[in-house]
């Protein structure tokens, strides 16, 4: 089996400050430890490397000019052919990071992703290109803003990011080089802490994305929303209930739903709508797979569907 592979992640729109964090980072003698080192670079910016400015002298460049050129079998080949125990990946903007993932050999890991956003440009990206900053978003751990202007509309920025993802730090550097990092509050829009965690028809994709970060957290609480049913004829006495979920557009519209076992399940339809009390338990399903949430119906009443069908988080 091979030796697990750490991956530093950045991402980010062409000209984002990618290449010259990762200037600094190998220039930086407590990451020059001696590790061997591959950096991939998905696109061309202005700013190039040289190998002559690293106190380390074990690092490899690598260009790819296509996600397509991406593919276990190369990766692994490089792998084998330099030896290195780490991987810095520049990824392209323009390309969805699925489409890296699923590409990775098994032993390459994701060990931190970082997010690099030019302030000056970000709102006309998020205006066109809503479904590629989302998914740059979705899985950063650390989202900085440079080129920030002195009156720049945090909140705004703030806001953005947390429609998407709430655990990520967000920073902010200014021309100056000095860097704040982000400390408004975000308070949810229910209470975790009351007997029975009452969910608004707008408030739904807030929770549920909550939960999937929080899982641990909503363990053995009880919870009422509305939903929509979805049934399997193979499993008995037991429904999905949830809401279709729209994260940026209306093509990127899923179903987000939760294993409910109920004795009522036979009683009800194929998307029908339901006033739905559970107590949330986070155990292994079959149907997941592995552990997951599994509510327990304690109440369930018939009742119309929302003002508006899909849930946002807007």
């Amino acid at each position: 089996m091979k030796t697990e592979i750490p991956i530093y992640l950045f991402t980010g729109f062409l000209e984002a400050g990618k290449t010259k964090f990762i200037h600094e980072t190998l220039e930086d003698k407590r990451f020059s430890n001696g590790e061997v080192t591959l950096v991939l670079v998905c696109e061309e910016g202005i700013e190039e490397y040289d190998l002559t400015k690293y106190p380390q002298k074990d690092i490899y460049i690598r260009a790819v000019e296509e996600v397509d050129d991406i593919t276990p079998e190369f990766l692994s080949k490089l792998e084998d052919e330099l030896q290195f125990s780490r991987v810095i990946i520049e990824y392209n903007g323009m390309w969805m990071l699925d489409e890296l993932y699923k590409r990775l050999p098994e032993n390459w890991q994701v060990y931190q992703e970082m997010l690099f956003i030019d302030a000056t440009t970000f709102m006309n990206y998020n205006a066109n290109m809503r479904a590629l900053v989302v998914d740059k978003f979705t899985s950063c751990e650390l989202a900085v803003f440079n080129r920030c202007a002195p009156d720049v509309d945090k909140m705004q920025l703030h806001k953005i990011v947390r429609t998407t993802n709430r655990r990520c730090d967000i920073a902010y550097e200014y021309a100056d080089g000095n860097v704040e990092y982000d400390d408004i509050e975000d308070p949810l829009p229910f209470d975790v802490n009351a007997p029975v965690i009452e969910i608004n028809d707008e408030d739904y994709a807030v929770w549920y994305r909550d939960t999937t970060e929080k899982l641990e957290e909503y363990d053995g609480k009880t919870v009422k929303f509305r939903a929509c049913v979805k049934k399997d004829s193979k499993q008995k006495g037991v429904i999905v209930a949830g809401r279709q979920v729209m994260t940026c557009c209306i093509d990127d519209t899923k179903f987000a739903g939760m294993l409910c076992e109920t004795p009522e399940a036979e009683s009800l339809g194929m998307d029908e709508w339901i006033m739905l009390t559970a107590k949330i338990n986070v155990k292994y399903h079959k149907v997941y797979r592995r552990k997951g949430p599994v509510l327990t119906a304690i109440e369930i009443q018939k009742c119309g569907e929302p003002d508006e069908i899909i849930a946002t988080f807007y």
